[in-house]
């Protein structure tokens, strides 16, 4: 299996950061590699819950614009372009068929299988030689560590007529990523209700579509959550013609915000947030800084930039902080900062991501005094059965304890944080055996270091191992000061399937050499000028050659690479330095093109720009 010589890296999960990390690889790579990618639902392939066909429907649209839903941050209108002008429209309703899309618009959630899928079997059919792709099917239970090596156990799904699988198989790898996605929480309140016909455990499912269009119209609905996927069941209902009342029930009360028509995504240069003192003072005075330090904020934003929408101001205030949240949350005590991820994780959400009118115009209209929905803000204590085959929902504070009676009750998805309490036997076996430990500081995803590698209770690399998307939440908290939804959403999955696939490969292939801290600095960090010109051309080339979507492409930007890599090495020479590898170089040179295509601090309109990726390939 695999071309003589190459390399193996496996895949665990074939969603958005499975597929993505996988484009990369074949994007990036110059040697012979395989590229595993296993899936344990294959309606999951290129589109895992978030935007499977069957659990989606032509409603459900992406929260935020179509234009910022491209899987190259370095393209931005690559989705747009897609779907206007490649996408088969065979089958679509007619609400869409005919639909041009733009940057500030809307688009359905299901197309995204397509568009991803399209661009895997791009990626692979440019891939270099000796690159392949290979799909299968199964669930990844264990990983068995080895020097330098890691064996993927795999169980196949059992046969409907025998009812039992065949033997697991093991997949040897080079290196594993883990792209294993949104964990599923439990839902002790519903424990006595799980399989009752009136309750939906799962909205983004086929089965759950199908029982709430099945509902009669003046049926009565209780709705767990008030954000995202509540709205998403709430219009899903409405724009079938529901009139019966919906409850909305949560803690927070907290409710989508909406994008303005014509948004599109800035960021502001913001005076940094005064969070902190000498020391850290409490939970309380925190608070009480956030607050002040916001209204500040705020202030600023309406005398300086008058015309950004109310609607985005929060998101350009919280957009902006991030940078400097990584040294305000070190001086947290981790329960604390535990306490306070857990007390305003919705207040966080809702303050860095708005939606599309699609998603709330229904919604809110129908939130509206004397419209069908109602709603509750508190904790749902408890659903059970009544005699007459409806469910009751008893719902607690802050007001008096009341009870909602419901002909259907729609759970949210309940996503699982701490991942002592995951449900997969893969990171239970990984968490068991110290391949893995729970995120120390917040309690959220997985230790994982820089570049996504995997780490131990000890807080070292225990095994070929990285992670993309969901399990790194806590990291993005602590380190990049990343809140809400942006800890795993499309933008985080994005960078990190950049950055894993650089550095995969960068320990993979022979032409890379690990660098000795002299040559970086000598290469990346010091140097004269004709050192840093040397270096800065260098990464400009790698970087287009890795943003390089046809081969032939790559092929000549690769050439031109090794031609700057010995233009590097002479100025260096020159400059008195010892002569290094052409290995450390290309290492040095490669992991600063990587930084560069995922430049935080820029949306990805002027990334492209920044990059030059629009101008004409250098000559020489």
């Amino acid at each position: 299996m695999g071309f003589p010589g190459s390399r193996r890296v496996v895949i665990v999960g074939a969603g958005l950061a499975g597929t993505a990390t996988a484009i990369r690889l074949m994007q990036f790579a110059r040697e012979p590699l395989q590229v595993v990618l296993i899936e344990r639902r294959p309606e999951y392939r290129s589109a895992g819950v978030a935007y499977h066909r069957s659990g989606n429907h032509w409603h459900h649209v992406f929260n935020i614009q179509a234009g910022r839903m491209s899987m190259f941050r370095e393209d931005v209108d690559d989705f747009v372009d897609w779907a206007n002008t490649e996408a088969d429209r065979t089958g679509w309703p007619p609400r869409w068929r005919g639909f041009t899309f733009t940057e500030s618009g809307p688009a359905p959630r299901r197309l995204y299988a397509d568009y991803l899928r399209t661009r895997l079997t791009e990626a692979a059919r440019e891939a270099t030689d000796g690159v392949e792709l290979l799909e299968v099917d199964g669930e990844a239970v264990d990983i068995a560590v080895g020097p330098g090596r890691a064996d993927v156990v795999v169980e196949k799904h059992p046969s409907p007529r025998s009812g039992a699988g065949p033997d697991p198989t093991t997949i040897g790898a080079d290196h594993v990523v883990l792209a294993t996605g949104l964990e599923e929480r439990e839902l002790p309140f519903a424990d006595g209700v799980r399989d009752h016909p009136c309750f939906v455990r799962h909205p983004y499912s086929e089965q759950g579509i199908q029982r709430i269009l099945g509902l009669r119209q003046d049926a009565e609905v209780a709705i767990i959550g008030t954000l995202l996927s509540a709205y998403d069941s709430a219009s899903l209902l409405l724009r079938h013609g529901h009139t019966g009342r919906i409850h909305m029930i949560s803690r927070s009360g907290l409710t989508l915000r909406t994008y303005p028509s014509d948004h599109r995504h800035h960021v502001l240069d913001l005076p940094a947030p005064r969070l902190h003192s000498d020391g850290y003072e409490g939970r309380d005075e925190l608070v009480r800084l956030f607050r002040s330090e916001w209204k500040r904020a705020c202030a600023f934003v309406a005398q300086r930039h008058p015309g950004v929408a109310p609607a985005v101001v929060s998101e350009r205030i919280a957009k902006s902080w991030e940078p400097c949240l990584p040294e305000v949350l070190a001086r947290i005590p981790s329960a604390d900062l535990r306490a306070l991820l857990d007390g305003y994780g919705s207040l966080l959400a809702t303050l860095r991501v708005s939606a599309v009118p699609y998603i709330t115009e229904f919604v809110d209209a129908a939130m509206a005094e004397g419209g069908p929905i109602v709603l509750s803000t508190g904790a749902v204590g408890g659903i059970t059965a009544t005699e007459a085959g409806r469910l009751r929902v008893a719902v607690t504070g802050p007001a008096p304890a009341r009870t909602i009676e419901a002909d259907l009750v729609i759970s949210n998805f309940g996503r699982e944080t701490d991942y002592e309490r995951v449900g997969s036997a893969l990171w239970r076996n990984l968490l068991g055996r110290g391949i893995a430990a729970r995120h120390r500081r917040t309690g959220r995803g997985v230790e994982v270091d820089g570049h996504g590698f995997l780490l131990g209770p000890a807080g070292v690399r225990t095994a070929p191992i990285t992670v993309v998307g969901c399990p790194r939440e806590g990291d993005e908290i602590t380190r990049y000061g990343r809140m809400g939804a942006f800890t795993f959403n499309l933008a985080a999955i994005k960078n990190h399937s950049v950055g894993v696939a650089a550095a995969v490969l960068r320990h993979l292939e022979s032409c890379y050499d690990e660098p000795t801290e002299t040559v970086s600095k000598a290469v990346a960090h010091g140097g004269d000028d004709a050192v840093r010109t040397a270096f800065a051309r260098a990464v400009r080339l790698d970087v287009r050659r890795m943003a390089a979507r046809r081969r032939h492409d790559r092929r000549a930007l690769a050439d031109r690479l090794d031609h700057g890599l010995k233009a590097l090495m002479s100025a260096v020479i020159a400059n008195g330095e010892a002569p290094a590898p052409d290995g450390a170089l290309r290492f040095v040179v490669n992991a600063a093109a990587a930084t560069r295509l995922n430049d935080l601090s820029v949306t990805p309109r002027d990334l492209r720009s920044l990059l030059e990726l629009d101008e004409p390939p250098e000559s020489g």
